[in-house]
């Protein structure tokens, strides 16, 4: 295989957690604890106020209500802790609601926070658990759903990455019209919240012998996603579940869960158009496995031009056989497509050797995924996918 698994983990690594650090050291001014009163005093008139971030608000009609489920699948033990007993997964579901409903959802679960800040923030930076959980997401728990039936989209984070990474993207496929499943795979992030309030430790995370591979990880994420679409059109875990169109399903998924959205596509028919965020393909998708269903290919120009050094992007884009659509970011980095980036500018600290500004980031994330969905799954004409756009210089498409 032309990319090996190290450098996967580095690439998801690396990407991740220098740009959590750069978000995490605008804390770094924190004073210690002082001796004295007059000292607190002093340090309190000089310490920073804590850190308030936000993700930009969603551009479509809807507002965008948000429910977290627990799920449970009886039919397979958990695959990287067999011992722990019955795989469960940690959903966050997002649908269009009415505007002015509901009560501002959370980013992360405090526990979810704690694990984020330890396992993914470099030590001394002084973030703190809260003001991750309490970053403001523009969603809404106990939000009225707007009337309708609306396509149905799975969201997968990358490796390592919790499921909230992609909250920028998903509230704002909730606002224009798509249910969102964003999926937590418990064991693959540095951690997820189960139904019991426990936090899932990081199985996968490292590489090295004896951890699960690259191959192994897109395969049960295939497993998981099935799963999960079965419990979502079998409608008696979520009450909303009347808002789904069953004949309308996609999956994106960023790094290894870009990987999976192909898997899943191979696993599950119902699946009907797939998008891969800068994710190396494990494996390379085999000629015909699609069935001729759509796919859109979105990823930095470093790596993932035609011809770059990432040939899993070449090999699996000659073998697909039904609509298809391939982008280049210029000047992205790995985690551009998702809300870390946005959070360390927020904070004034740039992600060095990556020039594209990370708002911008998403907002192209938003814009081509979202065209896309609305093009295979609503049927809706989408010139930004024929060409290049004047709206996006930065993106190129490419063949």
């Amino acid at each position: 295989m032309a990319t090996s698994r190290r450098r996967l983990a580095a690439s998801a690594i690396v990407a991740l957690s220098v740009s959590v650090a750069t978000v995490a050291a605008s804390g770094a001014a924190y004073a210690a604890p002082a001796a004295s009163s007059a000292s607190s005093a002093a340090a309190a008139a000089v310490a920073p106020a804590a850190l308030q971030f936000s993700l930009p608000a969603s551009t479509g009609p809807y507002a965008a209500g948000e429910e977290v489920l627990h799920l449970t699948d009886t039919s397979r033990l958990d695959p990287w802790v067999p011992a722990s007993g019955y795989r469960q997964l940690t959903v966050s579901m997002f649908y269009p609601a009415r505007q002015g409903t509901g009560q501002p959802a959370p980013y992360m679960s405090l526990g979810e926070a704690q694990g984020f800040v330890q396992d993914r923030v470099p030590p001394g930076f002084g973030v703190t658990a809260e003001e991750v959980a309490s970053v403001q997401t523009g969603a809404f728990t106990g939000a009225k759903a707007a009337p309708g039936k609306f396509p149905l989209v799975v969201l997968s984070p990358g490796l390592e990455n919790p499921r909230a990474t992609l909250t920028a993207l998903a509230t704002d496929l909730a606002s224009r019209g798509f249910v969102v499943a964003l999926v937590g795979h418990p064991g693959e992030d540095s951690g997820e919240q189960l139904a019991d309030g426990s936090i899932s430790p990081c199985v996968t995370c490292g590489g090295g012998p004896g951890k699960p591979t690259p191959e192994q990880i897109t395969a049960n994420r295939g497993v998981d996603v099935k799963f999960l679409i079965d419990q979502l059109l079998g409608g008696r875990v979520w009450k909303l579940s009347h808002l789904i169109d069953r004949h309308a399903i996609g999956m994106a998924g960023h790094s290894i869960g870009g990987a999976a959205a192909p898997a899943a596509m191979e696993d599950d028919p119902r699946i009907s158009a797939g998008v891969n965020m800068d994710g190396t393909f494990y494996p390379v998708v085999p000629s015909g496995a699609l069935g001729g269903r759509a796919f859109m290919m979105l990823g930095r120009d470093e790596d993932h031009t035609a011809g770059g050094s990432d040939s899993s992007w070449s090999d699996t884009w000659a073998d697909l056989d039904g609509y298809k659509r391939w982008f280049a970011v210029a000047g992205a980095s790995h985690a551009a497509f998702t809300d870390v980036p946005l959070l360390a500018q927020q904070a004034g600290i740039p992600l060095p050797g990556y020039p594209l500004d990370a708002l911008r980031g998403v907002q192209i994330t938003r814009a081509y995924v979202a065209a896309f969905f609305e093009k295979t799954l609503k049927g809706c004409p989408e010139p930004l996918l024929d060409g290049n756009s004047a709206a996006y210089p930065e993106v190129a498409i490419q063949h």
